[in-house]
């Protein structure tokens, strides 16, 4: 068992520097950048080869990282209801895991679906689009700031000595 714990932590923090690296790159790289690149008409290229293939990585490194999270939870020591009810020891882990499960959400349900009528992967009209762009934007930006909370609850709520793993 003690295996599978270390197999799926490592899991669950790669997935999680994927999700939240993407996270990142997309406010702090690609979204400046895309102002740069309408403006030169270079933006096409980024919107059809770039962001659809980050956008997949980004969304399942989320689901990804939720699940290793959940089963972390569920065998690691802290129990997944005492963390989802932020009970006791559990309750700094189960903020972390709140803040990410919020961020999952807006990923999949409020990211992604008004990312793929701003690239023109569902078809939307032009105010359509906006709308979409602004949803996303929000979503994202939102995904950027419950992302240091999230981080530092998961730090917290996870001691070396509570895993069996360094002691």
């Amino acid at each position: 068992m003690e295996f599978a714990l270390v197999f799926d932590r490592f899991l669950h923090i790669l997935a999680g520097i994927t999700w939240i690296g993407l996270l990142y790159y997309f406010n702090f790289v690609q979204v400046p950048g895309m102002k740069k690149a309408k403006a030169d008409n270079t933006a096409a290229g980024i919107a059809k080869h770039i962001a659809p293939c980050a956008l997949l990585w980004f969304r399942w490194a989320a689901l990804a990282t939720w699940i290793t999270g959940s089963y972390y939870l569920a065998h690691g020591g802290h129990g997944w209801v005492k963390a989802f009810t932020l009970q006791g020891s559990a309750a700094y882990i189960g903020i972390g895991a709140w803040l990410g499960t919020v961020m999952l959400f807006n990923v999949w349900v409020l990211i992604w679906p008004n990312q793929k009528k701003v690239l023109g992967i569902v078809e939307a009209t032009g105010e359509e689009k906006a709308k979409a762009a602004r949803v996303a934007l929000l979503a994202s930006r939102t995904n950027t700031m419950l992302s240091i909370p999230m981080l530092f609850f998961m730090i917290v709520g996870t001691p070396a000595h509570t895993t069996g793993i360094f002691g």
